[in-house]
């Protein structure tokens, strides 16, 4: 059987959940579990009018379907689907979306974990703050503990 190829986008319009999920499953018998994680612009209690998110055109893909390909062969996924949104994300609209399918749940799990630790780590994806009182907001600086959760799939 041949290797799935995973599904990777990076664009500004929003995603379907639903409709991706549908794209993955349509037809199979074969799945068992779908893991999905949908990752939401926050307001920071009212503090955050936006994120503005720039990605390098090219790169984010080609790392994205790298990420995608080891969470294949090392959970044995069917199938898996992550896409980012870049530009202009107001509080409560979706920023990416990942989603594992497998013949049983734990090998989801695991994947769609894995593909986001990686993602928030290793993707080429920036955000930058804007403030709900209009000044302008800072580049988001990494986080240690987005290392730590990458570090655990070592």
């Amino acid at each position: 059987m041949s290797t799935p190829s995973p599904t990777i986008r990076v664009q500004a319009h929003d995603f379907d959940l639903q409709v991706e999920v549908d794209a993955l499953t349509g037809g199979r018998t074969d799945i068992g579990a779908v893991v999905s994680f949908v990752g939401l612009c926050r307001g920071e209690q009212g503090k955050l009018s936006a994120l503005e998110l720039e990605h390098y055109p090219g790169m984010a893909e080609t790392e994205m379907r790298r990420i995608a390909d080891l969470a294949i062969e090392r959970f044995s996924l069917i199938g898996a689907t992550a896409i980012h949104r870049h530009g202009r994300i107001e509080p409560g609209e979706n920023i990416v979306l990942v989603i594992a399918t497998a013949p049983h749940r734990q090998a989801a799990f695991d994947g769609a974990n894995f593909i986001m630790d990686y993602l928030k780590t290793s993707a080429p994806f920036w955000k930058k703050e804007h403030a709900a009182d209009g000044t302008a907001g800072n580049w988001v600086e990494a986080k240690d503990a987005d290392d730590t959760a990458k570090d655990k799939w070592r």
